[in-house]
């Protein structure tokens, strides 16, 4: 029965010396106390009673969140930072062994770092100098904590926090920059449109211009035309009238008719020619002795009356002085 005992005692001792570590772990093994060897991810086993495992180490990517942090800047003022750190462990020994606590120190050494940094920066560069900051907080982590096995990827600030009268001074700034902001875009508006009306009136009084002078070429053209045309429809009249060789007669009828046009009702002067007039006069003379054109019938003409004339009968007649 002893035998059965010790055996199964045996067994259960090997199974418990039997060990899996999982992938992206490491498990750091002592003998005696002492460090002797880092177990990756796979089986192992270890002596019973004689070795130990001394600490078990993830080599993923982890995240510190420190709480938010009391910083003053180079201007004095106060103001209440948190931080967050990426980092994962690239060196279990070095890990188990650098530093008692490598997470709270991890955590003192950003804050220290942060008040560091900012303090030599003034408010407004604090506000605008994220990427800064977090560049300089990552190289010097990093740097720092390679005794420690550690590897800092990557430092972020998570919130930047002023005092409540920093806050609405800032406000105050932030809206008189939008009001003037607001100011010269409205400006802007104003000068853009002004110069937009100038530039349509300017366009407009061109186009009234061209307009105007088209209708005037237009008109002009026109009147142009109408002249052409009726000196051109003259010409071909009397080349009409000269080809049908007219008789004096029809002559005389055209020139009766032209000054039949002439005398239509307008007050105007009339310089008849001398042939014109000595035709309209033997034809006065032809009328009157013929009696054409008369209504009554022809009688005997009065003879007028001969006045003595006061300024010539008074003096002697020829025969008289001799």
């Amino acid at each position: 029965m002893l035998p059965i005992v010790i055996g199964i005692l045996i067994i259960l001792i090997l199974v418990r010396c039997i060990h899996i570590v999982p992938q992206a772990s490491e498990f750091v093994i002592e003998f005696l106390g002492k460090y002797r060897v880092t177990w990756g991810a796979g089986i192992h086993l270890k002596i019973p009673f004689l070795e130990r495992i001394a600490k078990k180490i993830t080599l993923k990517e982890q995240v510190l969140d420190s709480p938010p942090q009391p910083v003053i800047t180079k201007d004095n003022v106060t103001m209440q930072i948190d931080t967050v750190v990426y980092f994962k462990v690239f060196d279990a020994k070095l890990y188990a062994y650098g530093v008692v606590s490598p997470i709270s120190a991890l955590e003192t050494l950003t804050a220290t770092t942060l008040r560091n940094i900012v303090g030599g920066l003034d408010l407004d560069a604090t506000l605008t100098s994220r990427d800064q900051i977090n560049a300089q907080m990552t190289q010097f982590l990093d740097e720092a904590t390679d005794q420690w096995g550690i590897k800092v990827t990557r430092v972020e600030l998570k919130n930047i926090i002023p005092p409540k009268e920093i806050q609405s001074a800032m406000e105050k700034q932030m809206k008189a920059e939008r009001d003037k902001r607001e100011a010269l875009l409205q400006a802007e508006g104003h000068k853009v449109a002004a110069i937009t009306r100038a530039e349509g009136d300017k366009q407009a009084m061109i186009l009234a211009a061209e307009g105007e002078r088209d209708a005037r070429i237009a008109r002009a053209e026109g009147e142009a035309k109408a002249i052409l045309l009726a000196k051109k429809a003259e010409a071909d009249g009397l080349r009409a009238l000269r080809e049908a060789a007219p008789t004096p007669a029809v002559l005389e009828l055209k020139k009766y008719e032209s000054l039949v046009q002439l005398s239509n009702g307008v007050a105007s002067k009339i310089i008849i020619p001398t042939d014109v007039v000595n035709t309209a006069t033997q034809a006065s003379l032809l009328s009157e002795i013929s009696g054409i054109g008369d209504v009554t019938a022809p009688g005997k003409l009065p003879i007028p009356e001969i006045k003595p004339d006061p300024c010539c009968d008074d003096l002697p007649k020829k025969g008289d002085a001799e």
